[in-house]
């Protein structure tokens, strides 16, 4: 599928009037940032789904993908736990973002207007799946998880 440069328009409604619009932060970023509705403590280990006050309609032959805030994961061990979550183009409630504290110890305060995740929007082709007798042959084969490699075999 080629790359159209230009912007999709995205239809949305805020939850309440004074939460920002999702904005990219750069030119060219991919994600533009979602923040948290709700001030929200996270303790150590816990996971918690926050509210971003945004609601979207998407065009038939998109959906938007959720994706973590790399600065956040550095910084404060936060993710998205079903990262990336999808948004189809068909929902309309609000866009909830499921958060996990992958820190041990130390619990995340995050407040109202935090930006928490990314949102990232692209076009997704629909499958039309046919069953077949067997599948044509390819280089990889059957294998699957981890079968490139790519780590150092322990030893001892």
């Amino acid at each position: 599928m080629p790359h159209d440069p230009r912007p999709v328009d995205v239809l949305l409604t805020l939850v309440e009037d004074d939460l920002p619009v999702p904005a990219y932060a750069h030119p060219g970023d991919a994600g533009a940032d979602l923040v948290t509705r709700v001030d929200v403590e996270l303790a150590a280990g816990e996971r918690r789904t926050v509210p971003t006050g945004v609601r979207i309609a998407l065009p038939d032959g998109y959906a938007a993908f959720v994706h973590p805030r790399s600065g956040l994961a550095a910084r404060h061990g936060v993710t998205v736990l079903n990262a990336p979550g999808t948004v189809d183009a068909g929902y309309r409630g609000e866009i909830m973002v499921t958060l996990l504290n992958t820190d041990r110890s130390a619990p995340v305060r995050l407040r109202r207007g935090d930006r928490v995740a990314q949102l990232v929007v692209q076009p997704v082709a629909r499958a039309r799946f046919v069953v077949a007798e067997r599948l044509p042959g390819s280089h990889r084969g059957e294998d699957g998880h981890g079968s490139s490699g790519g780590w150092a075999t322990p030893t001892g």
